[in-house]
């Protein structure tokens, strides 16, 4: 069993806001929530989390796949006080991990490789070597490069600021251990707080060996303080996620214009354009083409479809060789049949298109089933809401829907129909027929236009 403290009681003054710091978002996820996700991966998991500011907000802001114990933090009094509170959660026999809802990006495998390192006679410090280490407290080390405290650098001396080796605060240990030593923690420091990073004295004072891990990169050990350093690791985070499309044999055009807040599978020999964001999970097939500044959201995609310019595509499926766009909108509930085509400023919600067929554009198709090869014209609306209900459409195989109609739901066109150009249709067509509602036109002759006064 692994026990996990994660600290999330802080206001986060520096972000000016009134949203708890570990509720800020990172990637489209809040900063808490990417932590909880990796310690889920661990195995059993008995997860703590320290609340404190905005405690109700942040409860209700995250979720875990395992049962999320929230704890009480009263009174910021240092991290050595907020792990104390969490102290009764903890088994003596489990190794504990603590570590922060602001430093979102700890990876699995660095935290595998801490608890690696967690015994009766040991415990795992996360460390980082920094060319500018100011702000961060320092690892000291004796003659044997051996670890015998941390200091902060308000209470570091000149040539202790020198030392570029920083702490993270991510550290594991026995059970048993902190439950000695934390009650043990004194608050006679510059700041007047409970510092976690006292524990390593009292651990090199037990004969508990302190072994250090280093993290694969700065971004896994980096916190969010302020509006700047989340922007900053906001696009840190996005290149890294862009390389490693790339590597995969993902065609971006410009890594640093990607988004991705979620997940992203594809297929072989597929091209993103700039501006493009992918939120939820998505998947998309082999030679599939999205042109710039498109927004996909749990969509998926088959093989060799096109989505063009501008387009945004929620909750919808589209099959083999459909054409999407440019401007075009699918809501949730959009399902195309393979060689479908969606084209500009067209609209649909919760629509079924059928194999061949076309919706080309000025269109809205909500609540409707659509047959193969139907063509419906510009400026069509299926009329699907009375105020109260919303009804079905259907348009089976072959029908034509001139341009400028409205199909009044609930209604059916049948097979092979022809529906005349600026018609309302509210009863429903049979096969082959021809459905024509416009008025009689009039044509006036010595008409006299309107001339101003």
């Amino acid at each position: 069993m692994t026990d996990i403290v994660i600290l999330a009681a802080g206001k986060g003054t520096r972000m000016r806001s009134a949203l708890p710091k570990v509720l800020h978002r990172l990637a489209g996820t809040p900063f808490l929530q990417h932590v909880i996700n990796t310690a889920e991966r661990l195995a059993e998991p008995n997860i703590n989390i320290v609340v404190g500011h905005g405690a109700q907000e942040v409860k209700a802001g995250v979720n875990g796949d395992t049962d999320l114990s929230f704890i009480a933090q009263t009174e910021q009094l240092g991290t050595g006080h907020a792990v104390q509170q969490a102290l009764p959660k903890l088994s003596e026999e489990a190794s504990v991990l603590i570590l922060y809802g602001d430093v979102p990006l700890i990876s699995e495998s660095t935290l595998l490789s801490m608890l690696a390192k967690v015994s009766d006679t040991s415990m795992a410090l996360l460390t980082y070597e920094l060319a500018n280490p100011s702000g961060y407290g320092r690892i000291v080390r004796n003659a044997q490069h051996a670890v015998t405290a941390i200091v902060e650098q308000k209470d570091a001396r000149p040539e202790q600021l020198a030392i570029s080796e920083i702490n993270t605060g991510v550290m594991a240990a026995k059970g048993k251990h902190l439950h000695t030593w934390l009650p043990a923690l004194s608050n006679n420091n510059a700041q007047g707080e409970y510092y976690l990073t006292d524990i390593i004295a009292m651990a090199v004072a037990d004969d508990i060996e302190v072994k250090t891990v280093s993290a694969d990169s700065e971004i896994e050990i980096t916190g969010v303080n302020s509006r700047v350093q989340q922007a900053q690791l906001e696009r840190s985070y996005q290149l890294s996620q862009a390389q490693t499309l790339l590597e995969n044999g993902l065609s971006l055009l410009d890594p640093a214009r990607f988004d991705l807040r979620g997940q992203l599978t594809h297929g072989e020999d597929c091209e993103i354009d700039i501006n493009c964001v992918f939120e939820g999970k998505n998947s998309i097939g082999n030679n599939v083409t999205i042109g710039a500044n498109c927004i996909l959201k749990n969509a998926k995609i088959g093989d060799h479809v096109v989505i063009k310019p501008n387009s945004i595509v929620e909750d919808s499926e589209l099959g083999n060789e459909c054409v999407i766009g440019p401007y075009a909108r699918l809501r949730p509930g959009s399902k195309l049949a393979e060689k479908a085509k969606i084209g500009n400023f067209v609209e649909t919600k919760k629509a079924l298109i059928g194999k061949g067929s076309k919706v080309n554009h000025l269109s809205y198709v909500g609540d409707a089933e659509l047959g193969e090869d139907v063509n419906v014209g510009a400026g069509t609306i299926t009329c699907n809401y009375d105020g109260v209900n919303k009804s079905l459409t259907q348009i089976d195989d072959g029908a034509f829907i001139g341009s400028n109609s409205s199909l009044v739901a609930p209604v059916s066109v049948g097979k092979n129909a022809t529906v005349g150009a600026g018609s309302v249709v509210t009863k429903s067509s049979s096969e082959n027929q021809l459905v024509l509602t416009r008025a009689k036109q009039r044509n006036v002759d010595g008409w006299q236009r309107p001339k101003k006064r």
